[in-house]
């Protein structure tokens, strides 16, 4: 396959220019506070699209279409589910994580949260955290990697395996340099990207002659959110992905970081329009692909947008909105790995291995770190047949059920304790993954969700039967009084 010059020149262009953000935030990276956090200094804006555009990843471009183009708007529901879910982060979690990290002793990390909140000096809770997030963050990473290697592959004719490897280093160059300053300003010209391209290709679809001859012969049931494949264990499992939200690492550190609560409100209103936007785009762009390859179905469906953009526009407009592909691939696995990196560096290396280890020492183990898991992660993306839907649901599942209740007990009751978060965090981890192994009946519906209420239960149970000491209950009341 002969590669065209405008695509070619405009994807350089843009991988460019986010190594030349990578560059200019390296040159402002001078603490590992800075290179985790950004020394919580982020604006409004940047926190706001950072959190989108490492909340939906390659799945709204790629997984999100490709699910309706196969199965109509009844896959909608996902989003709905998403979008109550991240209303509720901003509303419940996002001003009293901040608090609570920076009263906590200037927590930099999740698991550095809770051994803190929990006063926890014997390391297993930050242990068992850090070990969480590494295993699932490895499987989430993979997804990304999934999804450039099938847009390199598709867009350039590459080799899958050769693709993988070239979009990993792109993704893999500015996280490794520049840190949480490289990957939040990156996110926000991404996000402002990736809305672009969701607006302007599905409709410039609807308008194509071809899609117009598809109408008559489209069946109405596929336009609706109510139909036949619709029952109540694929409704509440697509619902459940809202209570994900509650649990993702790489989403709660961008509260963690913005500047002041004063600026949560504002965040908020542009995270929350961005979102709708970008889900309703991903909607219409799913049914634009269902009208115009109604007679030539794909052979992969999560290549729905790909093939879209390049009927729709010339190269030159194509490239820039396929870049939006590998921008939404890039704000996700750029801030995983980053959060892989700060536990390595903060919860493993500095807890266990060297408590007195400079700023210079953290930073470059940290930046090994971000290799290392990279490297992981693209040996399970080796895999072809990986689907990107797939991977982000066990990742996100895991997550949403063993940090999920953890977050919200934390923050809403001062009777939790650290026995109860450590049983929250291993319930909900184990039963994702036993769920997930189960087949048929009950064990259809989205892991997330028994994995939630386990976990949620587990919680309450083990610290009603040991309670809290005195003084992480009066941490508690004092974190609140500042609210």
């Amino acid at each position: 396959m002969q590669i065209e010059t405008p695509i070619a020149v405009t994807f350089v262009a843009y991988l460019v220019a986010m190594l030349a953000i990578g560059y200019w935030a390296y040159r402002a990276t001078d603490s590992l506070d800075d290179y985790i956090l950004g020394g919580r200094k982020m604006g409004p804006a940047v926190t706001a699209l950072s959190v989108g555009a490492s909340d939906m990843s390659g799945w709204l471009l790629l997984g999100l279409p490709g699910a309706v183009y196969l199965g109509g708007m009844g896959e909608a529901w996902i989003g709905i589910g998403l979008l109550f879910g991240a209303w509720l982060n901003w509303l419940f979690v996002a001003k009293r994580l901040r608090v609570y990290t920076q009263m906590a002793d200037n927590a930099l990390t999740l698991p550095d949260f809770f051994e803190k909140r929990f006063a926890d000096k014997s390391g297993i809770l930050k242990l068992v955290s850090a070990l969480t997030i590494l295993v699932f963050f490895t499987f989430y990473a993979s997804s990304g990697m999934v999804g450039g290697a099938i847009l390199f592959e598709k867009v350039f004719g590459m080799d899958y395996t050769v693709a993988l490897v070239v979009g990993s280093v792109v993704i893999v160059a500015y996280t490794f340099v520049g840190g949480f300053f490289a990957v939040s300003w990156t996110d926000f010209f991404q996000g402002c990207l990736m809305l672009l391209a969701l607006l302007i290709v599905p409709v410039s679809m609807f308008t194509h002659p071809e899609s117009h001859k598809s109408l008559g012969s489209l069946d109405p049931a596929l336009l609706s959110l109510f139909n036949d494949k619709l029952t109540l264990i694929s409704l509440l499992s697509a619902l459940a992905w809202g209570l994900g939200y509650f649990g993702q690492p790489h989403i709660l550190c961008r509260f963690m970081a913005i500047r002041s609560t004063q600026d949560l409100p504002v965040s908020r209103r542009i995270a929350m329009s961005w979102m709708l936007l970008s889900l309703l785009g991903a909607l219409a762009t799913g049914i634009a692909g269902m009208l115009y390859f109604a007679d030539k179905p794909l052979d992969n469906p999560e290549t729905v947008f790909i093939h879209l953009t390049q009927i729709a526009f010339n190269p030159w407009i194509g490239g820039i909105l396929i870049a939006a592909i590998l921008s939404a691939i890039m704000s996700t696995i750029d801030s995983q790995l980053l959060v892989c990196s700060s536990v390595v560096t903060e919860d493993f290396y500095r807890r266990w291995l060297r408590p007195n280890a400079s700023n210079g020492e953290l930073m470059l183990v940290g930046r090994l770190a971000v290799l290392s898991i990279a490297v992981l992660a693209g040996v399970i993306a080796l895999n072809p047949k990986s689907s990107v839907l797939g991977l982000v649901s066990y990742a996100w599942a895991g997550f949403g059920a063993a940090f999920g209740p953890v977050v919200l007990l934390s923050l809403f009751w001062h009777g939790y304790s650290r026995q109860g978060a450590i049983a929250s965090i291993v319930v909900g981890a184990v039963t994702v993954v036993l769920w997930k192994l189960a087949q048929g009946g009950i064990f259809s519906l989205y892991e997330l969700l028994p994995g939630f209420v386990f976990a949620t239960l587990a919680g309450i149970v083990v610290s009603l039967l040991f309670p809290p000491p005195a003084d992480t209950v009066q941490q508690y009341r004092t974190v609140k009084q500042s609210l």
